[in-house]
């Protein structure tokens, strides 16, 4: 999906709030909306939203382990089984 192709002034989203929520909720598209003719926010259904967030979490977890692998802070997987089986926290 563009952006570009739902953009609407923040009169419409002033005018039409009930109308705009029932369109993410269903459509789940973003609205770009604008404000003296400049993008000023985006507009989202909260599904969306926390699908987002939940992708950007996720995201962070793998950047901190590719981290960590590139400082050499790894373990070899027979290591790391005979710790969970210990029950040993993690280091």
């Amino acid at each position: 999906m563009k952006y570009s192709d739902n953009i609407k002034p923040i009169s419409y989203l002033k005018a039409h709030a009930a109308e705009i929520a029932k369109s993410l909720n269903e459509l789940r598209e973003p609205m770009v909306i604008t404000q003296n003719g400049e993008a000023r926010m985006v507009v989202q259904d909260i599904k969306s939203y926390e699908q987002t967030q939940e992708t950007l979490a996720l995201l962070k977890i793998l950047a901190l382990g590719n981290q960590e692998v590139a400082r050499g802070e790894t373990l070899d997987a027979a290591e790391a089984f005979a710790r969970l089986r210990r029950g040993d926290e993690a280091q």
